[in-house]
C-alpha cells in the first residue's frame, strides 16, 4: 500500500511538471499564432451596415402577399440605387450580392431554386447598372437606373427560368405582366431613391471632415446646412 500511493504522488508530480512546461513561451506563442485576425476598414463596416438594411427591406418585402409569385416591389434595390449614386458601382456589387446570400440563408433556400432566380435577377441588373454609368447624368438618373435594372432583373430571372426550370415557351406569355411590374416598381423605386439622394448625406460629410481634421459649423451644431 505505501510503495503504491508513492508512486501515485510521483506520477501526480510529474503530470504537474508536465502542466507548468506546457504554459512555456513557446506554447504560449503557438497558441497566439493559431488564433485568426480579421481586420477590416470603414468601407468593410458601412458594406455591412447597408446590406443589413437592404436585407431589412428583403424581410419586410416577403411579409407583402404578392399576388403572383415572382412579382415583388424590390425594395432592397432603393439602397442599391443609393449606394450606387454615393459610393459608385464596386460597393454596389457588394451590398447587392450580400443581400442574395445573407437572404438566402435566413429564408432557408440557399442553393435552392429561389436562390439562383435572385442571383441571376442581382447579376443582370448590376450588368445594366454597370452600363449606366456610362450614359449622361443630366438626362438619366434614378428613376431611368431603377426602372432599367428592374427590366434587367425580371429578364435575369425568367432567363433562369426558361433555361432551367420551365424550357417552355409559354413563359412568353407572362413578360407583359412581369414588364408592368418592373415598370411601376421600378419608377416608385427610382422615385423614393431620388427623393433619399436629394438630401445631403450627412455621414459621408462628417467622415470627409473628420479626414480633414474639422466638422462644419452645422454639423457641430447639429443643425441642418443651410441652403443659401
Amino acid at each position: 500500500m505505501t510503495a503504491s500511493t508513492t508512486e501515485n504522488q510521483e506520477q501526480g508530480t510529474r503530470s504537474r511538471e508536465q502542466v507548468k512546461s506546457s504554459d512555456s513561451p513557446c506554447a504560449l506563442h503557438l497558441e497566439s499564432c493559431t488564433s485568426i485576425q480579421l481586420s477590416t476598414t470603414a468601407e468593410d463596416h458601412h458594406i455591412a451596415r447597408m446590406a443589413a438594411l437592404a436585407l431589412g427591406l428583403s424581410v419586410l418585402e416577403a411579409a407583402i402577399p404578392s399576388p403572383l409569385p415572382g412579382v415583388k416591389p424590390g425594395l432592397a434595390n432603393i439602397v442599391i440605387l443609393i449606394v450606387l449614386a454615393r459610393y459608385g458601382w464596386r460597393t454596389a456589387a457588394w451590398v447587392s450580392l450580400l443581400r442574395v446570400a445573407a437572404g438566402s440563408l435566413l429564408f432557408g433556400n440557399f442553393l435552392a431554386p429561389g436562390f439562383f432566380l435572385s442571383l441571376g435577377g442581382a447579376l443582370c441588373s448590376l450588368a445594366i447598372l454597370a452600363a449606366c454609368q456610362h450614359l449622361p447624368q443630366r438626362w438619366f438618373g434614378s428613376v431611368t437606373h431603377s426602372i432599367l435594372a428592374a427590366f434587367a432583373h425580371i429578364a435575369g430571372q425568367l432567363l433562369v427560368v426558361y433555361w432551367w426550370l420551365i424550357p417552355h415557351a409559354g413563359i412568353a406569355y407572362l413578360i407583359p405582366i412581369f414588364a408592368a411590374a418592373a415598370l411601376v416598381f421600378g419608377t416608385v423605386n427610382g422615385m423614393i431613391a431620388a427623393h433619399y439622394l436629394d438630401e445631403p448625406d450627412t455621414a459621408a460629410e462628417t467622415s470627409r471632415h473628420t479626414r480633414e481634421g474639422g466638422y462644419p459649423a452645422h454639423l457641430n451644431a447639429g443643425l441642418p446646412p443651410s441652403r443659401e
